[in-house]
């Protein structure tokens, strides 16, 4: 169904300046445009609309300040040599957008218009999308619990949303190994929690231990399970692959872990290539005793924003293990520069992962 008639577009009368490619930061920026559409239990989500980007008027005692209830997704879009514009799977991010919905009592969306004035907003700020290699725009869908009242109960009112902001590299070590600290106090998630949706508290609840490791000198976490401090869960707001003995690893989707798009797509890239791939639980000891051993040879961490990131170094049981000598694994340089070849437009799509945007 098209849906583009019933968004109703209404321009800026004031463009922003766009900053110099060279100096943009991961979100800090943001394009001349967003869209918003409204949700009550009388008419349902309505009134879909692309507007100048702006403040929002909410009321103090709206639920999303005080019991949480929002969720949002993160992907990408790309600008090409032959200056196509390429969405990276996004029908994923819908989908996954409405479970994380259904797990915080939001009514699910109609995907098929989110996707669809998705596209239109990013034809309408086609200009904001950045050229040089390693930029993108990221694109941020979110929903937030609007109804003013103070009971603990779902509310009957969101608003749902999507921003874009022009970004660099996420990590200035870009493709470059970084530095991880085993955490072994707090928690990331459990199982039956809200591990496995994208909700702002799940990332509220990570900062602390986040501060910790970069106070360290150390980039980000590695987070083990909840219930017996040993297990592999993910890495900050990354999954985390081991290449051990020519096998690469990954811990299984169990209650308590994001189902990534990218950690999907390298599972895919993977078994493609005839590389031996296991999805299982890993625990810490196992990954100590391999590196060793010497049978530890690469680790990485997969996400939109980094898409992949190196993993040179861990830090457990008070020591610093070096992986592949701190250096970029040969697997990971080529998932990583056939993952990019692929949204860019320049390698092969052998899955049809892309969506073009039409201007």
């Amino acid at each position: 169904m098209n849906y583009t008639d019933r968004i109703k577009f209404v321009p800026t009368e004031m463009k922003k300046e766009k900053p110099l490619t060279d100096q943009l930061e991961f979100g800090k920026t943001f394009t001349d445009h967003m869209f918003m559409m409204d949700y009550d239990q009388e008419k349902g989500w309505h009134d879909p609309k692309i507007v100048p980007y702006q403040p929002l008027i909410i009321d103090p005692a709206a639920m999303v300040y005080h019991y949480g209830q929002t969720v949002f997704e993160g992907l990408k879009a790309y600008l090409t040599e032959d200056n196509r514009v390429l969405l990276f799977r996004p029908e994923k991010n819908m989908t996954r957008m409405n479970s994380s919905n259904e797990r915080l009592c939001i009514p699910p969306i109609d995907e098929e218009l989110v996707l669809q004035a998705l596209k239109k907003l990013i034809a309408i700020d086609r200009d904001w999308i950045p050229a040089s290699e390693g930029t993108s725009l990221y694109i941020r869908p979110f929903v937030i619990a609007t109804e003013p009242y103070l009971g603990v109960a779902p509310s009957k009112k969101y608003k749902f949303m999507i921003i874009l902001s022009p970004v660099g590299s996420y990590y200035k070590e870009g493709i470059h190994p970084v530095k991880i600290l085993v955490e072994n106090e707090y928690v990331r998630a459990v199982s039956g929690g809200t591990g496995t949706v994208k909700t702002a508290g799940n990332y509220a609840a990570s900062l602390k231990a986040q501060e910790l490791a970069t106070s360290k000198g150390y980039s980000q976490v590695l987070w083990l399970d909840g219930l017996h401090r040993k297990y592999i869960e993910e890495v900050g707001s990354m999954n985390i692959f081991f290449k051990i003995k020519g096998e690469v690893i990954t811990p299984a989707l169990n209650g308590s872990i994001l189902e990534g798009v990218t950690r999907n797509s390298i599972l895919m890239l993977l078994n493609h290539w005839g590389v031996p791939v296991t999805e299982r639980k890993l625990s810490i000891d196992e990954v100590y005793q391999a590196a060793i051993d010497g049978e530890l040879e690469e680790a990485f961490g997969t996400g939109t924003a980094a898409v992949i990131s190196p993993v040179g170094a861990l830090f457990m049981n008070e020591q610093e293990i070096l992986i592949n000598n701190g250096r970029t694994g040969e697997l990971s340089k080529k998932l990583y520069d056939t993952l990019t070849g692929i949204q860019l437009g320049t390698q092969p799509d052998p899955f049809n992962w892309m969506v073009e945007v039409q201007s």
